[in-house]
């Protein structure tokens, strides 16, 4: 549960280190990459550990992968290996295309987006599990665990452009896992998460429409 009743100095203390740790990655791509704004420790060869929220902060991807390895299978796909029917529709995520998958109930409609995906492998999540809340303009929180390793966060990040969850969010039904979108285009066709699946923000605007409580949910 959250406390929307946070202490502006500390939500401006959150935001002065993300504007600072944002304009040093612009200045030193290299560095940046290799940060993880939840532990301020490298993020090749650590990994954060299981269980965190959601990609807030700034960009994490790693720093020796290229969204190019991706393009050759990033195409579509048919529905049928992994889901037995089109009931609420259907999501299949590719953890290897980096790609987000969906069809329609009416069995016509299909949509075929880029994703950034969790960091590392700690942090990724396969199976089903199916949307079981939907959120216009997500506010977002820290899980416990987080704020015991920066008690200076806030508890409570509001709606907006310092929102990590972008316009729109879809919650799974496994704990802290979202797909949503970024207001960070950086993060988009790379490992680049906590844990949640990222979708640039137009792109997530026509998935919360497409989707519906109950869409059946694939991560593979």
């Amino acid at each position: 549960m959250t406390n929307d009743r946070q202490s502006p100095l500390n939500r401006r203390a959150f935001l002065s280190t993300a504007a600072a740790v944002g304009a040093a990655g612009l200045a030193a791509p290299a560095l940046a990459q290799q940060i993880d704004p939840y532990t301020g420790q490298p993020v090749v060869g650590t990994g954060a550990p299981a269980g965190a929220t959601p990609d807030a902060g700034m960009v994490q991807y790693d720093a020796g992968a290229s969204p190019r390895h991706n393009i050759s299978s990033f195409r579509m796909q048919d529905w049928r290996p992994h889901f037995q029917n089109l009931t609420n529709g259907a999501i299949l995520v590719d953890m290897t295309s980096r790609a987000l998958h969906f069809w329609g109930e009416d069995g016509v409609t299909y949509r075929l987006y880029p994703t950034s995906i969790p960091v590392s492998e700690d942090l990724t999540r396969r199976g089903r599990t199916e949307i079981i809340k939907k959120v216009v303009g997500p506010s977002w929180s820290p899980t416990p665990e987080m704020k015991k390793r920066n008690p200076e966060w806030p508890d409570f990040v509001p709606p907006g452009p310092d929102n990590p969850l972008g316009t729109h969010a879809l919650w799974l039904s496994w704990q802290y896992y979202r797909i949503h979108g970024t207001h960070d285009t950086r993060k988009i066709g790379r490992k680049s998460s906590n844990g949640c699946i990222g979708l640039y923000n137009e792109h997530i605007a026509q998935l919360f429409e497409l989707s519906k409580i109950g869409t059946q949910v694939v991560l593979l």
